[in-house]
């Protein structure tokens, strides 16, 4: 048995957090690879490593003083150094980083050093090989993440060892220049290494016990879910189940590598798991739901539209030509509207507008603003009859209009759009249909 080990910053942003995860590793043999994140919140009110970097960075760019930035966060570390009792110094690193700090080396080589320090810190403490993530994470020129040459990069080098530590969050470019992932790239790392050195799990240590059926700022004590498909993930992480970069999923899925989202306050909790296909029955008709905030439609109404050949194509052409994607595109027999973020699309309306009249000559264009998306998501849907009758009666006892629904051919999901202003009331009602009643 080989598990990979990702802790978040949560986990790792103090003495006293390195030391539980110590705890965790070492009570199992068969966690081998661990990938850490840079230090965290160690309290309300305190500052990611991570965000000191971009602001010590962003000094050093304008050619200020950054000096007293950058001793903030080198005391963070040695803090933690010295809460281990640990006979290390990072000196030399901090003096390479400040050089090239001053060299201007990148934002993206800023926001790395939080997880290639803490690495280091790690990889100490547990007497494990540190492996620089940029010698073995490659991108491709484009800056796309190069999978191929990653994986057989580092399966060579992890193959020669029993046990590492690989930074998460980052890799290099052909010209080695350090390239890093979207924030919370660091669960994307962990999902590359687990592919790499072909682990039976990859365990993703956080600050919760992994997903939980709807949103806590919403739903009070929301029910927690055991066990959830890759599919159903990328649906509810899409629409915004924050627990898992949703980029972490592909690398694990070429192999069928389980994740196992675990906390780091409470380990003997069972967490989530995560995997490509289970016979085990969600314990209600949905797994999760999921929505945001901060949508728009554009309706294009025109008789016959349904017989008229390439309409929607070149609908969709405009919006391609304005830079600006879509998130779903409902239609009827004389009707096509298209959802997209309302953000992107308020600058470019008029060009919009006046594209899809020059190219398809509708009878009207209406544009409705403040929307929000809701995915109902669940496996068990497929074998449940009047699930979206039972989704539009608790909507209509909570006095919420539905705006659009749109549901995919795998039964996977169901889309629901409603007024920014039932947000919140529309997944109350959701979840207390599906989950409150079936508890009661």
């Amino acid at each position: 048995m080989k598990k990979v080990v990702k802790f978040g910053g949560s986990s790792l942003a103090s003495a006293e957090q390195f030391e539980k995860v110590g705890d965790i590793i070492r009570a199992d043999e068969s966690r081998r690879y661990v990938i850490p994140s840079a230090p965290g919140k160690r309290f309300d009110g305190d500052t990611k490593v991570t965000d000191m970097l971009y602001g010590c960075y962003a000094l050093a760019d304008e050619g200020k003083k950054f000096d007293a930035e950058l001793k903030a966060i080198k005391e963070r570390y040695n803090e933690i150094i010295s809460g281990l009792k640990l006979d290390m110094t990072l000196d030399p690193e901090f003096e390479e980083i400040e050089k090239n700090f001053k060299a201007k080396a990148g934002r993206d080589y800023a926001a790395s050093r939080g997880e290639f320090l803490n690495g280091k810190i790690m990889a100490k403490y547990l007497g494990y090989t540190f492996v620089d993530a940029a010698e073995v994470i490659k991108f491709d020129e484009n800056g796309d993440f190069d999978s191929e040459k990653t994986n057989e990069l580092l399966g060579k080098k992890l193959s020669k060892l029993d046990n590492a530590v690989v930074p998460g969050f980052y890799g290099s470019m052909p010209d080695s220049k350090v390239k890093t992932f979207s924030r919370g790239g660091s669960d994307i790392t962990g999902s590359i290494v687990a592919r790499a050195a072909h682990v039976d799990v990859y365990e993703n240590w956080t600050d919760v016990s992994g997903f939980l059926v709807a949103d806590p700022r919403i739903i009070d004590n929301p029910e927690g879910i055991e066990t959830i498909t890759y599919k159903e993930l990328r649906e509810l992480s899409y629409m915004g189940a924050g627990v898992l970069h949703e980029d972490a999923i592909f690398p694990v899925r070429i192999e069928g590598i389980p994740i196992n989202i675990r906390n780091t306050n409470k380990p003997t909790d069972n967490g989530t798991w995560i995997v490509e296909s289970t016979c085990q029955k969600s314990k209600y008709t949905i797994t999760g739901i999921a929505g945001k905030k901060g949508f728009c439609s554009i309706t294009v109404e025109k008789d016959k539209m349904n017989s008229e050949i390439g309409f929607g194509r070149r609908v969709l052409n405009v919006f391609e030509d304005n830079g600006i994607s879509f998130e779903h595109m409902p239609s009827g027999i004389d009707t096509l509207t298209v959802f997209v973020h309302q953000d992107e699309f308020m600058d470019k309306e008029q060009r919009v507008v006046s594209g899809i009249h020059r190219l398809t000559n509708p009878d009207t264009i209406e544009i409705e603003a403040d929307l929000a998306l809701i995915a109902v998501v669940g496996r068990g849907m497929k074998s449940q009859r009047g699930t979206a009758g039972r989704i539009f009666s608790a909507l209509a006892h909570a006095n919420v209009n539905v705006k659009m629904i749109d549901q995919g051919s795998s039964e996977l999901n169901i889309i629901i759009g409603v007024s920014n202003n039932d947000f919140e009331v529309a997944i109350k009602a959701i979840y207390d249909i599906f989950v409150t009643a079936q508890l009661a």
